[in-house]
């Protein structure tokens, strides 16, 4: 007790006296000294006890999400001569195919005698690219999707920059290269073709010819077709022969963990653990924001179809927007589907497990958030309901007791012409998912675990804002079509995100959020208010429209002057899904809008938004020809956008005295120029 009162004790004796004029046993400095001394032993026995009373939280385990190279590390040089491999696989993704197809090349490559690995080029210094030729019989291979508007994937760009903007010899290296495109959009395949032409240009050998997949069609088949020919020629060209028959082998282990800490399991974070109890900026694809729901509101009134406006709170999350921009949603799939593929795989889906990448050497020590519930694994962070692609057949072949069942899925799985009509209609036409598989081929029982490494990763779902944050700086709004339909088997499938979206209705006594993030879009409106503009934006493609309207009504409410602002809307019916008619007819009569409306089914002859472009060829070559105003599309990319295209190169071409060629060249100059944009999906 003593040494607590101390520092009140002693200050109290010295003031005593030195009212008394003697001199007291410790002096001012000692007592100051000594008060430190045990104010600093006192803080820190506090500070131990509360350490022993508290569990240690640990955010070691890292998900596939965040690289666990470090950046002293970033070496695959290094990792490549360490682990005796010559084949390394990068893949530029944005929905997770580019990332799957290297994996699947780099697993292959044994049965070659090439020992492969997989490598983000975000977490590699991509220069090394200058050395590979010290490893004997090296082989770099590029799987790279192409995104948004002929663009590199967010992975990708750095070394996209580094490729255009270098100089470097590239002599000596090995390379060959596969794109994953849609032929529905203007630049398809751009990025994979500009690589493979780049590396040749900088001295590299190409090993084979450029493989392009084709996703509008069928990917995977494009795929397996370059992939099979792939092989041989790389075998031709080191002088190697390959292993023979193709050998299954687990890219995970499973490793079962009853005993971790409750405070230690993912539970569907994107990345750090706790991330959603603990939230912290800045929000983005790897850290989503939990938005609070404001609104979840019914905008058609009638005819069977649903379609949702949402809107969400952004407040203090510190996200900005512009209109145009886009939000991600990470949605979760639907629990009496979870519930079922469980059953189907005899598991228990409480079991708390991890799946523990077999190469040491990878980054990728898991395929998704570990260790986790095999519930947890099923709702968050794997695609349940996407079709699977032939080399999940192949696996689930290998779990079959009936032999006329694996020989059905591994002839599913074959390059065989039978084959690929019977994945075709089988799979393919009848929309059957992994749980519709296992529930119609009965002898089918695959270990869970297997089934959460086959299925690919749960992808944020984006929507176009609708809405300007001039007007709702802390709200975003959506505008999306409940997506619901019946399969040739009788089943109803319904959209991940559009199903879950639905449910997510705001009560009065309770907060539900969905958790979302901000990507950056170069749609955006003309930086001058006066220059005038054109949107094509049938059925939810009005949604960016909806924003840029906003916006411009905003700055003539201001009083800044405004160009016109030319919307073409089409919808089935006008008494049905005519979204957002109220708003548009009041712009309208605020002069701030010109409103062309294409109601489909409202008459025997459908007419479409491509039939009124068509007939407003005037209107349209004065505002892009004339008054260099800026065009927009928005919808979808394989039948609207293609006629839109087509019908204003043949304005151009009529309207502007040009050639058709001359008409697709000042199209692209638009394009060059950001006055032609498109925001299109297939």
């Amino acid at each position: 007790m003593a040494s607590e009162q101390a520092p009140i004790d002693v200050a109290g004796a010295a003031a005593a006296a030195a009212a008394t004029g003697d001199e007291p046993f410790l002096g001012l400095l000692d007592v100051a000294l000594l008060t430190v001394l045990i104010g600093g032993a006192a803080f820190y026995f506090l500070r131990s006890r509360k350490k022993e009373e508290e569990p240690v939280r640990s955010y070691s385990i890292q998900p596939t999400t965040v690289s666990t190279t470090m950046t002293t590390d970033n070496s695959f040089i290094k990792k490549l001569k360490t682990s005796g491999r010559s084949l390394v696989v990068f893949y530029g993704s944005q929905t997770g195919t580019a990332e799957e197809f290297a994996g699947r090349l780099a697993k292959e490559g044994i049965r070659y005698r090439l020992k492969g690995m997989v490598a983000d080029p975000e977490e590699c210094d991509m220069e090394e690219l200058l050395h590979l030729k010290d490893i004997d019989n090296s082989l770099a291979v590029f799987c790279l999707a192409t995104y948004g508007e002929g663009d590199p994937t967010d992975n990708a760009m750095e070394f996209y920059e580094w490729i255009t903007n270098g100089d470097v010899d590239l002599t000596g290296l090995n390379y060959a290269v596969f794109g994953l495109g849609n032929k529905t959009y203007e630049h398809y395949n751009k990025v994979a073709i500009y690589v493979d032409k780049r590396l040749e240009e900088l001295g590299a050998n190409r090993v084979f010819e450029l493989g392009l997949g084709d996703d509008d069609a069928n990917i995977e088949d494009d795929f397996i077709t370059w992939k099979d020919r792939f092989w041989p020629a790389v075998c031709d060209h080191f002088g190697i022969e390959g292993s023979g028959e193709e050998v299954l082998i687990r890219q995970y282990r499973l490793l079962e963990q009853p005993d971790v800490l409750p405070d230690r399991i993912y539970t569907g974070e994107i990345a750090r653990l706790h991330s959603m109890q603990n939230q912290r900026p800045p929000y983005d694809a790897k850290n989503p924001f939990l938005a609070p729901i404001r609104v979840n509101r019914e905008l058609h009134k009638g005819g069977g179809r649903s379609c949702m406006h949402i809107e969400l709170s952004i407040e203090g999350s510190k996200m900005r927007y512009d209109a145009g921009d886009h939000v991600a949603m990470y949605p979760i799939n639907d629990k009496s589907l979870v519930e079922k593929l469980g059953q189907l795989c005899n598991a228990d889906l409480d079991t708390v497990f991890s799946l523990i990448n077999t190469d040491t050497d990878s980054s990728k020590k898991h395929p998704f958030p570990c260790p986790t519930t095999y519930r947890t694994a099923l709702t968050h962070y794997l695609e349940i309901t996407a079709i699977p692609r032939t080399h999940i057949l192949k696996e689930l072949a290998e779990y079959c007791s009936d032999e006329a069942d694996k020989e059905l899925l591994r002839s599913m799985a074959s390059l065989a012409p039978e084959g690929k009509e019977k994945y075709q209609s089988w799979i393919q036409d009848a929309c059957r998912n992994v749980v519709h598989i296992l529930e119609d081929i009965k002898s089918c029982k695959p270990p869970l675990d297997h089934i959460c490494e086959l299925l690919p990763r749960l992808q944020p779902r984006y929507y176009s804002i609708s809405s300007s944050a001039k007007l709702y700086p802390t709200d975003v709004h959506v505008t999306a079509v409940l997506v619901e339909y019946k399969t040739p088997t009788g089943r109803v499938n319904k959209g991940v995100a559009t199903t879950y979206l639905k449910n997510k209705q705001p009560t009065a006594g309770e907060e539900v959020k969905v958790p979302v993030f901000i990507r950056k879009s170069q749609f955006r409106l003309p930086t001058k208010p006066e220059t005038p503009i054109i949107m094509v934006g049938p059925g939810t493609g009005l949604a960016p429209f909806r924003g840029f309207i906003q916006e411009r009504q905003y700055l003539r409410d201001e009083g800044k002057t405004v160009g016109q602002s030319v919307l073409y809307f089409g919808c089935r019916k006008s008494t049905e899904d005519y979204i957002y008619e109220s708003e548009l007819t009041e712009w309208v009569n605020k002069g701030t809008l010109t409103l062309k409306t294409a109601f489909s089914r409202d008459q025997e002859k459908k007419v479409y938004v491509q039939h009124l472009l068509e007939q407003d060829a005037d209107l349209i070559w004065d505002i892009i020809g004339e008054k260099k105003g800026h065009f927009y599309i928005c919808g979808d990319a394989k039948n609207m956008a293609v006629d839109v295209r087509n019908i204003l190169t043949k304005i151009l071409s009529n309207k502007g005295n040009m050639s058709e060629a001359d008409a697709v060249q000042y199209l692209k100059k638009m394009e060059a120029q950001k006055r032609y944009s498109a925001d299109v999906w297939s």
